[in-house]
């Protein structure tokens, strides 16, 4: 049964992650009625108990390649490691956004800075000592942390920002934000969007709105405007190949450390790389995937090195699923930088080294400024917009988060 609402709203977002949840409370924020549709479970509150890291779907691409991504409200946000990497804002200029202003505004609204020194683990310690013993800069990394929530070995889930902070928001500024609500396709007239179908407690619903912001991420977005006949769509992205490096050393004590707490980017190589202590579960899941169950008690004494590539715009993204195969140059950034993890490893006293399968992380590049969509991210169609790392024009290789922030303030400021 199909069923219309009556309630117009100014303007509709689909999806609860970075974008979504910053839309969503810098409109209400703004006078405007807006309604955030969430496909996944959750409520938005930050301090709720109710499934507060939301569900983890993996979808596969290329030759078994997974990539994660929260479905919950808050999106990809309950998983992330709340890293806050500046946009490259040389970048965004040369495709006629401004972002400076928008990024000291997140930065004002959130508590971002490096991990303080007693807060940083033995793994990141290590790890640092040794890059920078051979000669690397590796600095502590900026982190979306109220860190007086935390102490040594303890970073509680209610002292990680993410989203569902302004969500929080956004409700209390009269914006209704729902659950478990898929979208179906975007509701278009000629060549103007004028709302959304979706489905909830199994009922097919239509709801109306002046404007529709997609913010469903890298494999949603494009899915979701091909679901509503946009068809060129989809045609290459980005993933951000990445691999964990391994190795055993003496003298460690796992003590529940925040991943990713210091790092380098090397942008003439085109990767960059962090520590990134993982729990013991997840570290047992790539070591079985990597065929060393030699390894797989030796959580406890492990220091780990990501090396995360930024890969090149290819393959294509369908309703069902997404397909590329990794050339030469990708293989060949993560192949560097295995050796410069194993030299690192090496000379913390760390030995049996090995690295993890490949994985990716936070795709993108498939309804691309210039191309998909214009300067205030709105496509050919009048009133339909996309705020999320599908946008990003050219290969990435860097955490988004504070760029999807910036860009959803920017455009907050265009439909207001």
């Amino acid at each position: 049964m199909t069923q219309s609402e009556t309630t117009r709203y100014d303007t509709i977002v689909v999806g609860s992650g970075a974008a979504g949840g910053t839309l969503a409370r810098e409109l209400s924020l703004r006078g405007q009625k807006v309604l955030v549709l969430e496909r996944g479970r959750g409520e938005p509150d930050p301090d709720s108990r109710v499934e507060p890291r939301g569900k983890v779907d993996f979808t596969f691409i290329g030759r078994g390649v997974p990539v994660a991504r929260g479905i919950g409200v808050g999106g990809t946000t309950m998983l992330f490691y709340s890293t806050m990497w500046c946009p490259p804002f040389d970048y965004f200029q040369s495709h006629g956004i401004e972002l400076a202003a928008e990024v000291e505004e997140v930065r004002k609204d959130l508590p971002i800075a490096p991990l303080a020194d007693e807060l940083l683990g033995p793994v990141a310690k290590r790890i640092m000592g040794s890059a920078r013993e051979l000669g690397y800069e590796w600095e502590k990394l900026d982190k979306a942390i109220f860190q007086d929530r935390c102490k040594p070995g303890h970073y509680p889930y209610r002292a990680r920002w993410n989203s569902r902070h302004y969500l929080r928001e956004a409700v209390a500024h009269g914006a209704d934000v729902r659950s478990q609500a898929e979208v179906r396709r975007v509701l278009l007239e000629g060549k103007r969007a004028r709302g959304v179908a979706f489905s909830a407690n199994g009922t097919e619903q239509e709801v109306l709105a002046s404007r529709v912001v997609v913010c469903a991420g890298g494999i949603g977005s494009p899915q979701l405007l091909q679901a509503s006949g946009i068809g060129s769509i989809g045609q290459g992205f980005f993933c951000d190949p990445l691999i964990a490096v391994f190795g055993t050393a003496e003298g460690i004590q796992d003590v529940g450390e925040f991943p990713m707490a210091a790092g380098i980017h090397l942008p003439d190589e085109g990767y960059m790389m962090t520590d990134l202590p993982v729990p013991k579960q997840t570290y047992q899941m790539l070591t079985l995937s990597a065929l060393r169950p030699d390894r797989l008690f030796a959580h406890s004494s492990t220091l780990t090195i990501m090396v995360k590539i930024r890969d090149e715009i290819a393959g294509h993204v369908s309703s069902r699923k997404m397909r590329r195969v990794f050339g030469p140059p990708e293989r060949e950034k993560l192949a560097s930088g295995y050796r410069r993890s194993k030299e690192i490893l090496r000379r913390a006293g760390a030995t049996k080294i090995f690295k993890s399968r490949v994985t990716a992380a936070h795709p993108g590049g498939s309804i691309r400024i210039g191309e998909h969509v214009d300067a205030n991210l709105q496509t050919e169609y009048e009133g339909l917009y996309v705020c999320e790392c599908s946008v990003i024009a050219d290969p990435w290789g860097m955490p988004p988060t504070l760029t999807l922030l910036s860009l959803a303030k920017r455009l907050a400021k265009h439909l207001a």
